[in-house]
């Protein structure tokens, strides 16, 4: 009887371990998905951006902070929010606002305009120069815009609230329709006084801010990722 021995192939197992020991090193050297600079956009405003009346924690910059990095998204939103400023004062103060660690910018400006009856045409002058300002060094921008209270006449009303859509499209900008109009989505007035605004009638509270920011956020969103595909 014939027994036949299988001698093991030395340089076939030679080569079998070669490949593995490639395969180990090449595994080392696989790139893991590359995340997104994070990003930091200044919120130019007033006092509905500021936060008056509220807790810090409350306003609507670190309320929006949270809804955010809730989604994921590597952002710090720096509150450039000061009470009582006008168009006019964020004119002033929007080029030394936008630092070069600046990567995109909100505008939220003319409600005091309105309190104090400014003529549109100002506040159209003003909030195009900070546009300008910002366009100039190739930020996004979201715009946010104010409507004008009937009790100013029609020709007021219809003049003022032309403002921001006019611009947004002349400037390329995102815009949100309106910042306190996102609280009466489903709701009367009388309600939304009773339940999301401050004593004073002009300022949302707490809760009104999370309603806020619930509308606003997917505009912010919608900033962050612009400026990602600026910094790409």
């Amino acid at each position: 009887m014939t027994i036949l021995l299988q001698v093991p192939d030395q340089y076939g197992h030679h080569r079998l371990i070669g490949k593995l020991l490639a395969l180990v090193l090449s595994l080392q050297f696989v790139v893991s998905p590359v995340q997104a600079d994070p990003i930091t956009i200044a919120a130019l405003g007033d006092s509905l951006t500021q936060g008056y009346g509220l807790p810090a924690e409350d306003g609507l910059v670190p309320q929006l902070q949270r809804y955010l990095s809730g989604r994921g998204a590597e952002v710090t939103i720096i509150n450039a929010g000061v009470s009582g400023d006008t168009t006019a004062g964020g004119l002033a103060r929007v080029n030394w606002t936008l630092t070069p660690d600046i990567d995109a910018l909100i505008v939220a400006l003319g409600g005091n305009d309105l309190l104090r009856g400014i003529p549109p045409a100002s506040s159209r002058a003003n909030l195009d120069g900070i546009l300008k300002t910002a366009s100039d060094k190739g930020l996004p921008i979201l715009l946010v815009g104010m409507q004008a209270p009937a009790n100013y006449g029609a020709d007021y009303q219809a003049e003022f609230d032309a403002i921001y859509p006019d611009l947004a499209e002349t400037y390329g900008t995102l815009l949100f329709p309106g910042y306190i109009a996102a609280l009466t989505q489903g709701r009367a007035w009388p309600e939304v006084l009773q339940s999301l605004m401050q004593a004073d009638a002009i300022h949302p509270n707490a809760e009104g801010v999370a309603v806020i920011v619930k509308e606003l956020g997917p505009s912010v969103k919608a900033l962050i990722d612009r400026a990602h595909k600026k910094n790409e």
